[in-house]
This record gives C-alpha cells, sequence and structure tokens, in this order.
C-alpha cells in the first residue's frame, strides 16, 4: 500500500508540474484560435497564459512565439493545423531560442505590461505579403541594430561567393557523357486469387525465412537551408510575378532590376548574369520561394517543381528561366550544377537516389540528373557552391495546395465483412503526383515502394475519411479492425495490370488508389499499410515475394497465427490484399514456398 501512495502521490506531481508549466503568449500572425472544454473557440490573445494540454490551431501561413517561463526559452510555432502546444513543441514542429540575459528581461518586462507585444496581420494567406507591424523600445532598437550588422557580415560573405562563383564559370566548361539509365524494374504480373473457404486448410504459425535487412530512407525531415541568412531587402513597393502551382495561386516578388537577358549560352554571358546576381536586388525573392516552400509544406521534388514554375512565369524563352531557376536552387542550398546540351541551358541537380528510367551524369562522386528531358551529353561548369545538399526524392509531410476535389467515390467491401466508404481525394494532389520521379536508395528497390507507403493522407482526407474508416473499428480487436480493411481492400477495388493502364508499372501513392479506378498487388499493400498505421497505430512492413507485393502487421495487443517473418525481433503476420477473401496469416498458395526469396521492408 505504501508503494502504491507513493507512486500515486509522484504521478500527482508530474500531472500538476505539467499543468503548472506555463507558456505566455508573446506574439500572433495571422488567425490563430485557441480551443479548450469551458469556452467556445476564439482568437488566440497576447499575453495569454497557456499550458502544454492547451490545444492551438494555427491557419495556413500563421505564427505565434511563447514564452517559456520555467526554461526562459522562446518557442516559434509555424506548422499549420490542430495540436497541443505540447505536441507542437515536442513533435519538432516550433523552433526554440535560449534567451539572453539581456533579451529574457526585456521579454518580461513586456509581459508585465510596460511595453507592447507584437501582432501581425497578413492580407491574404496564399500570397507572402510584408504587412507586419511591430512596437519597439529602446532594447529591441539596440538589438536590431546588432542584427542588421551581423546581417551585413553575412550579405558580404554571400556577394564575394556569388562572384567567386561566377570568376568559375568563365573557366572552360567540361564535357560529360551520360551513363545508362537504371530501368525499373519489371515484375511477372500476379492476377488476383480468389481464397477457397471449402479448400483451405487452417492457420497456424509457418515462419517465412527473409534475407533481407529493412533500410532506414534517408532523413527529408532535416531541411536544406542557404548557406547565409539572407536578408529583407528594403523597397518602397513590391512588385510580385504570378503563377499558378497546381492549382494554387501565388505570387512572388521579381523587380525590373532582376530582369535579364542572355546574348547566348557561353560561359561568359553566363558568368555576367550570375555577377548580377551578386547583389541584393534577388534577396527577396530568395526569401519569398522559402517561405512557400515552409508554407506549403514542398518536398525538395516539389520545390524544384514551384521554382520552374515561376521561372517560366518571370521568363518566356527557356534559357533564362532555366538560369533563374538554377541560381534559385543554388542560393536555397541545393547542390545544382549548369550545362549546355544542343545549344541550350540545362540545369543538373544531384541526388543520393536512383531515378529509375533517366540517364545521370557522375561528376566528381555524386550522381547528377537533368532536370527535364534527357540528354546523351552535356558541357558542363563544375564549380561548386558552399553549403550545398543533394535533393531528396522522400515526402514526410502532406503539400497543402489549394483544393479542387474530385466527385466521390463509394468504396463498397464485399462478402461477410461490410464496410463502405465514400471517398473524394485532391485533383491538385494527384497531378503533383503524377509528376512524381520514380526512385531507390542504398540500391534497394524496396525502398521505392517504402517512399509511397511513407507519404501521409491529406488533412481533408483524415478529417473526413479517415475518421469515418476509425468510428466503423471503433470497439473492434486489433486482428477484428485490421479483417475488415483487409476484406475492404480487397474487395472495394478494381483490379487491372500497370502495363495495360500506363504502359509501364507505375505504383501509387495511397491517395492514387482511392482515385483511380484500377490498381494492382502493390497499390493495394501500400494503402492497405498506410490505413492500419493511420487508424490502429500498428506497425506495418511490406513484403516482396517474386512478382508480388503483399504487407504484414505487426499485433501488439493479442497473439495471432500465420505465415509470419521477424523483422527486428518483432512478428509480423501477413496480410495479403490480393488474395481475394483471404484471412489474416494466409499466404497466396504459389508463394507460400518461395520463403527463401522474400524480402521485406519496415514502412513508418
Amino acid at each position: 500500500m505504501k508503494k502504491k501512495a507513493i507512486l500515486f502521490i509522484l504521478m500527482a506531481v508530474c500531472q500538476i508540474g505539467a499543468f503548472s508549466q506555463k507558456y505566455r503568449v508573446v506574439s500572433v500572425t495571422g488567425k490563430v484560435t485557441l480551443e479548450n472544454a469551458e469556452s467556445p473557440v476564439r482568437q488566440l490573445r497576447l499575453r495569454e497564459a497557456l499550458t502544454s494540454k492547451s490545444m492551438l490551431n494555427l491557419g495556413y501561413k500563421c505564427q505565434v512565439e511563447l514564452f517559456d517561463e520555467q526554461a526562459n526559452t522562446k518557442y516559434v510555432l509555424t506548422t499549420p493545423g490542430r495540436a497541443s502546444v505540447g505536441e507542437m513543441i515536442k513533435n519538432g514542429r516550433s523552433s526554440a531560442i535560449r534567451l539572453t540575459g539581456k533579451y529574457l528581461a526585456y521579454i518580461k518586462d513586456r509581459m508585465k505590461g510596460n511595453g507592447e507585444l507584437t501582432s501581425r496581420r497578413y492580407s491574404d494567406p496564399a500570397f507572402v505579403t510584408r504587412e507586419i507591424a511591430v512596437m519597439l523600445n529602446d532594447y529591441e532598437k539596440e538589438y536590431l541594430a546588432f542584427q542588421k550588422q551581423a546581417m551585413k557580415k553575412y550579405e558580404d560573405f554571400r556577394r564575394e561567393a556569388i562572384k567567386s562563383y561566377a570568376q568559375f564559370v568563365r573557366n572552360a566548361w567540361q564535357e560529360y557523357g551520360a551513363k545508362p539509365p537504371v530501368s525499373r524494374p519489371d515484375d511477372e504480373k500476379t492476377e488476383p486469387v480468389v481464397f477457397d473457404e471449402k479448400e483451405a486448410v487452417p492457420v497456424v504459425d509457418r515462419p517465412i525465412s527473409s534475407d533481407s535487412v529493412p533500410v532506414l530512407l534517408p532523413d527529408s525531415t532535416i531541411q536544406v537551408n542557404p548557406a547565409w541568412p539572407i536578408a529583407e531587402t528594403e523597397v518602397e513597393e513590391g512588385e510580385y510575378v504570378d503563377f499558378v502551382f497546381f492549382g494554387t495561386p501565388l505570387k512572388v516578388r521579381f523587380t525590373q532590376k532582376e530582369d535579364f537577358r542572355l546574348d547566348d549560352c557561353s560561359p561568359e554571358s553566363v558568368a555576367k548574369v550570375f555577377e548580377k546576381m551578386a547583389g541584393s536586388d534577388y534577396n527577396n525573392t530568395i526569401r519569398d520561394c522559402l517561405q512557400l516552400r515552409s508554407f506549403l509544406q514542398l518536398g525538395d521534388w516539389a520545390y524544384l517543381r514551384l521554382l520552374e514554375t515561376f521561372s517560366k512565369a518571370c521568363f518566356p524563352t527557356s534559357d533564362e528561366a532555366t538560369l533563374l531557376m538554377t541560381f534559385l536552387c543554388q542560393q536555397s542550398g541545393y547542390q545544382v550544377r549548369i550545362a549546355v546540351a544542343a545549344g541550350s541551358l540545362r540545369m543538373l541537380f544531384a541526388t543520393a537516389h536512383t531515378i529509375y528510367n533517366h540517364a545521370f551524369f557522375e561528376i566528381d562522386g555524386h550522381n547528377y540528373y537533368v532536370y527535364g528531358p534527357d540528354v546523351d551529353n552535356i558541357n558542363l561548369c563544375p564549380a561548386t557552391y558552399p553549403g550545398e545538399n543533394p535533393v531528396s526524392l522522400a515526402i514526410q509531410k502532406e503539400m497543402l495546395l489549394a483544393e479542387t476535389r474530385s466527385e466521390t467515390r463509394h468504396l463498397e467491401a464485399k462478402g461477410n465483412l461490410s464496410l463502405t466508404a465514400d471517398v473524394t481525394v485532391n485533383k491538385n494532389l494527384m497531378d503533383f503526383y503524377d509528376s512524381y520521379p520514380s526512385s531507390m536508395t542504398d540500391g534497394n528497390f524496396m525502398t521505392r515502394w517504402a517512399m509511397y507507403a511513407n507519404v501521409p493522407l491529406d488533412e481533408t482526407l483524415r478529417d473526413g475519411f479517415l475518421s469515418d474508416m476509425k468510428q466503423k473499428i471503433k470497439g473492434k480487436s486489433q486482428k477484428d479492425a485490421v479483417s475488415h480493411l483487409l476484406n475492404w481492400v480487397q474487395t472495394a477495388f478494381e483490379y487491372e495490370y500497370d502495363e495495360t493502364l500506363w504502359g509501364h508499372d507505375r505504383a501509387f501513392f495511397p491517395e492514387e488508389t482511392l482515385f483511380y479506378p484500377y490498381c494492382d498487388c502493390e497499390d493495394r499493400s501500400i494503402l492497405l499499410s498506410r490505413l492500419v498505421r493511420d487508424l490502429l497505430g500498428l506497425p506495418t512492413v511490406l513484403i516482396y515475394y517474386p512478382g508480388h507485393l503483399a504487407m504484414a502487421v505487426c499485433f501488439t495487443e493479442e497473439e495471432v497465427t500465420g505465415d509470419f517473418l521477424m523483422v527486428k525481433g518483432q512478428k509480423f503476420v501477413v496480410c495479403d490484399p490480393t488474395y481475394i477473401g483471404a484471412p489474416i496469416g494466409m499466404s497466396m498458395p504459389e508463394f507460400s514456398a518461395k520463403g527463401s526469396e522474400v524480402r521485406a521492408i519496415l514502412v513508418q
């Protein structure tokens, strides 16, 4: 009894500590609401005291600065969405700034009401604007003066780096020949098999041997950033270029001073443009593009597509647009090169991925791909730029594109385990996925499917489709819930080969399977793994048999029997969404004997 009492007291103390930790609202940018049980949803107020349990909903392109009174730390929350303060801080959705003694005194002075707090407003959340009103006291002016001095040093470093790069561009460019493309693996066609209950044998534990070691995908949560901070340039009136990025209207500042023309594609002409770009005229353009990358939650490939769209909106000719895109990529922190092929400028980007069916160039130990159509030979400027990083093709967050909803699709399971869903997806997102290059990492072809399976569903699907599905399996055991989801994917979708529909093998992102009228084994397995993780929180693996892809689930509440494989010491039981009507634990007969050839990859 004493131990229980002590444990209870310790738990109570921990809970009190969690709720007593206060975060004061220092500034608010845009529309941010506070949700709690005692009062209706309302706008977040300055100087308001929050706890880690306080629920915030940050609108698109909004920001909240919080002051942690216990840790003397300021947190900046910028990721759109609904979550508690504690979750936003814990899950890396904020940046933490330890405060100096002088700045700490300044913040506390403002919190007592002796100074003005910051309230910022944006006229249109879809555009990058500059309507920021900040009330400054003497200390903040002093602090900003120091910051301005430090920024000038960064600008000087950056200007000299660009000028040095321009000098390298004048040197002789080198000729390179392309390496042959790595072909996307073409698997044998696997027809769906209908499970025959009359001939079924009892489901028993049967281990499947696998010689594969699960690999981790490249960490794309580490955001590529410029080598140096890029200062805001003060201008009397902003000039903007409007463009549409996958159905999303945007605009970025671009002035007449930034306009240029290439006489030709010679090294001298290119170098002259880079020298022009060494000034601060392009700073606001770069800053706007980087902020759009953050606000739209774009991965590296999507950001390259955005820069391409913007550059083509600035220049009617392809060579000028290519050069601007290359400069913006370079200044954003990406490892790119400028080259000439068949009399036109081309941009190459370095990546650790092997992009299927595209030729590449091996340069200084890195693989570079041409952005756009392949070429066989190039004359390339080998000059490097400080702080450059390769492009990642992994997607970790859902993109926040404007919504163009598809028609509602009714998907109904057949058989005893009835489950239905009405689904509509964002067609703008489908257009982006259609442009996504298929690739692998570390020479492991399984990583291609893992990259598709790891992409989260968009917010509208989570709030609608997933919430509806969660209610329908509520109260069921893990095994029963997975059985319903398995049967739904097995029977609610029409099967067809990729070659028949697309002319080549083409894996789907989970949302594409919900959108397109047909799918195959890999699409079903990717979708089912996403549903099991999102709805039940259970780990999953994708299982490759030569000519077929299935998946398996690690059950945590009960022992589930059937064909299984061990991954990192955990038991994963087979769930095959192409074995129509088959229960958990049953492999297709033609693949059940191929245990030694099975490979698996963990998706998370």
